[in-house]
């Protein structure tokens, strides 16, 4: 307990995106501690920072280096460290507390699923491949299942693409569409499995207050295609003029912006199983649902 009796919730990786959601829903309820520069926490050495683990409620773990960048032998390396590495810090900093946290919950992501058009992935009968971006994710959640701790109740999220307006995906894709280039990317048949950011942050509260533990993916529960999800985007902001973009275009203009087809190219069709049958219920189910509250603001 801390600050006034508040439970205290401990964040790694809090400053991006999701971080900075989840810091400003959880502060009205808990004492909520970033770790940051600010706290010398480097997400590979052990520091100061391992007091604030000290009585903790939970642990929440989302760093790791953005992949939005070229995959070079030198931000390959960058992704995998940040992710495997700070996991096993953490786990190495809660053995040195005499009170650790009741729960962990481990970031990770839904990309650790194949390329797939022909079936979705669960938690159950998902497919993991073995390209780049797979085994990050296999390593990331190896090297967090391999901590022994039997008294603290873990949890992994495997999350989808985040939509909010105040970061991720969805600005970029909302200033394509503005400029008339809000087309089908690709053949427009891969899948794009989403989360709106108010979801994500009801998930990790439902995971905190119940009994939650284990793989869950954590996406909303109606994934659709690349080329429906463009022509929703694009009506969403009654935006008629759509220029495509081929998968060749798309290779050339991520070489410009120093980033990686994948991201758009990949077919993510992915189900929250789990959360469904374990009763958590999505404010936002449906892409044009997301979208509605997205665009008001």
């Amino acid at each position: 307990m801390d600050r006034i009796g508040l439970k205290k919730i401990v964040i790694a990786g809090g400053s991006g995106f999701v971080g900075r959601a989840l810091t400003k829903h959880f502060s009205a309820f808990y004492h909520v501690i970033v770790l940051s520069r600010a706290t010398n926490w480097d997400g590979r050495t052990l520091g100061a920072w391992v007091n604030e683990l000290d009585g903790a409620y939970a642990l929440i773990n989302l760093t790791g280096k953005n992949v939005n960048c070229r995959y070079t032998g030198k931000n390959r390396k960058e992704i995998l460290d940040s992710r495997v590495l700070s996991t096993k810090i953490l786990g190495e900093a809660i053995r040195k507390v005499s009170d650790p946290p009741k729960v962990w919950i481990q970031m990770s992501s839904a990309t650790i699923y194949r390329h797939s058009e022909d079936k979705p992935n669960d938690e159950t009968f998902g497919e993991i491949g073995a390209d780049f971006s797979m085994n990050v994710c296999k390593a990331w959640e190896k090297a967090f299942n391999e901590i022994q701790m039997s008294d603290i109740r873990r949890v992994i999220m495997r999350t989808s693409i985040v939509m909010g307006n105040d970061g991720g995906a969805f600005p970029p894709l909302k200033k394509l569409v503005k400029s008339g280039l809000g087309g089908k990317q690709g053949k427009g048949t891969q899948m794009v499995s989403w989360i709106h950011v108010e979801d994500i942050v009801g998930v990790v509260e439902w995971m905190l207050q119940g009994s939650a533990s284990g793989v869950y993916n954590v996406t909303a529960p109606q994934p659709v295609s690349n080329r429906i999800f463009m022509k929703q985007l694009r009506a969403a902001y009654k935006a008629w003029i759509a220029f495509p973009a081929t998968e060749w275009m798309l290779k050339i203009g991520a070489r410009l912006i120093g980033t990686e087809t994948e991201l758009v190219l990949k077919s993510r069709w992915v189900i929250p199983k789990r959360l469904i049958q374990d009763g958590y219920r999505f404010k936002f189910p449906t892409l044009e649902s997301a979208l509605k509250e997205l665009v008001g603001k």
